[in-house]
């Protein structure tokens, strides 16, 4: 289970009884830390330093404006352009296009591979960030091959939201802090509809009615700007779902 978040700041020295270590896995820099041989990290941003033990992770919650890329970030991109053996994908406004290589799906080959035009969607992971390169996306498992639900995102709807509550729709659901059940309350409703979050801010909505993926859309908005409780989720809930019915 995740430790207590302690806030920290730019520079801040943190104290190495914080930093997990395991025995089997390396460990993991999330965003808003940097690690400066040979063993000091540090935070790059202020905001809540959150430990995870068990995945040997350690990152800083923060709300900034900025996406920054990091290694193994799940991203939802957007194709700008294809070359001879790559796609060139836009991930936010102020981030260098990120390289998806054609074969970086499962089963690809040349012949096979995925055909995406400019504007396509597509659900990938990092494997390359840092400040000297452009990122590198893959949608496929390096260990396994399988595509594990990356991959184009056909029909639906993206919505922008803050990078502090995809981060938090992405987390363990176990952290009580910060928790977003929103996606959850709506699914109780009765509302079929299914979802793919980055963390560059971006969350894909697909459903079989535009009604609903409207009504998803709006939901994750008003959570957002509201920072609401789970409380206040579950009226908000209720309300939409209401005035669809």
């Amino acid at each position: 289970m995740a430790t207590a978040p302690l806030l920290v700041l730019p520079g801040d020295t943190i104290d190495p009884s914080l930093i997990p270590t395991h025995r089997k896995q390396p460990l993991r820099l999330g965003p808003g830390l940097r690690h400066i041989p040979p063993s000091e990290i540090v935070p790059t941003v202020a905001g809540q330093l959150v430990v995870d033990p068990k995945k040997n992770s350690m990152w800083v919650e923060y709300n900034g404006g900025r996406y920054i890329p990091s290694t193994h970030d799940l991203v939802i991109g957007q194709v700008h352009r294809s070359a001879a053996d790559l796609y060139y994908v836009n991930l936010s406004p102020y981030t260098a296009n990120a390289a998806l290589p054609h074969l970086a799906f499962e089963g690809a080959t040349k012949k096979t591979r995925p055909q995406l035009l400019p504007g396509a969607l597509i659900y990938a992971r990092v494997t390359l960030a840092n400040r000297h390169m452009d990122p590198e996306l893959e949608c496929v498992s390096s260990t396994t091959g399988k595509a594990e639900g990356l991959g184009p995102l056909t029909g639906g709807m993206a919505f922008d939201v803050s990078l502090g509550l995809a981060r938090r729709l992405l987390m363990a659901r176990n952290r009580e802090e910060g928790r977003v059940e929103v996606l959850e309350l709506l699914g109780a409703e009765g509302l079929a509809f299914e979802t793919a979050v980055g963390r560059n801010g971006r969350v894909w909505v697909g459903s079989e009615s535009t009604k609903t993926i409207v009504l998803v859309g709006r939901a994750l908005k008003e959570t957002d700007e509201g920072d609401l409780t789970v409380e206040q989720q579950r009226k908000l809930v209720k309300r939409l779902v209401k005035q669809l019915r």
